[in-house]
């Protein structure tokens, strides 16, 4: 009888374990832009210029049909809410054509920002959010061309343990030509060890993401120049002129 006991409480301690592990929560729901609000320069946090962030058949879509140019009108859909440790997954793909006037850089490119600003933060002009990004690319069709780099706008990281300024630095990952779906993750620890992962495989890793103190905009939300570490911040996908589709928006909060 004792023994029973012994096995029906163990039974109930590892269920309950079970229930308190980390499960992947949807932040997209497939039908609407609850949850989300629209930052695109020029305008004000909440105005989605040119319905340029939409749902339709049940995807997240980021389209220009309605600009008569780019205009350098860069945008970022941000998630209520503010994340410090956590695992962020995306299933996204590039399709049809760029928009007139967007730059030879931003074919085909798009971007998961984390540790980023709030959008009501934004210089109304302000082109991107002081934050890490997680940068999606596809190719041209011949030419290599990583996805999930990290680039840096208003911050820095350190790589190898230096320091790096560089606003770019290009994961090991395999290009990705055509419309195909492309999984990425991001595994993050507040202000430790961020990873990149596309399609199951880590192809990047950093760690100490932090306010650049020379860049204007980040120079604004710096509250102590002794201590530029980023501990948490918003999420947001970029448009950037080229279309994209999002199929899978989803966040694990990991415990600290």
């Amino acid at each position: 009888m004792n023994r029973l006991l012994s096995l029906i409480a163990f039974a109930s301690l590892a269920s309950t374990a079970t229930a308190a592990e980390p499960e992947w929560v949807p932040l997209f729901n497939g039908k609407d832009l609850t949850g989300w609000t629209p930052k695109i320069r020029t305008y004000d946090a909440g105005e989605n210029f040119g319905n340029t962030f939409r749902v339709e058949d049940g995807l997240l879509k980021v389209r220009y049909d309605k600009y008569e140019k780019f205009d350098q009108k860069f945008g970022h859909l941000f998630h209520s809410g503010s994340y410090s440790h956590y695992k962020v997954r995306v299933e996204y793909r590039f399709v049809g054509e760029q928009c007139p006037g967007g730059p030879g850089w931003a074919t085909r490119n798009s971007g998961i920002m984390i540790h980023g600003q709030g959008p009501k933060t934004m210089a109304k002009d302000q082109d991107f959010p002081v934050s890490i990004e997680v940068q999606l690319l596809g190719g041209n069709g011949k030419d290599p061309r990583t996805t999930a780099n990290m680039c840096s706008p208003g911050t820095n990281v350190v790589i190898d343990k230096k320091l790096f300024t560089t606003h770019c630095t290009s994961s090991k990952s395999k290009t990705f030509h055509g419309e195909d779906w492309v999984t990425v993750e991001v595994e993050v620890n507040g202000s430790g060890v961020i990873k990149h992962f596309v399609n199951g495989e880590q192809v990047m890793e950093y760690e100490s993401p932090q306010y650049d103190p020379k860049d204007a905009n980040a120079k604004k939300l710096i509250k102590d120049e002794k201590d530029l570490l980023l501990t948490g911040g918003t999420i947001s996908l970029q448009s950037e002129s080229h279309p994209v589709d999002f199929r899978k928006v989803e966040i694990m909060v990991l415990k600290k």
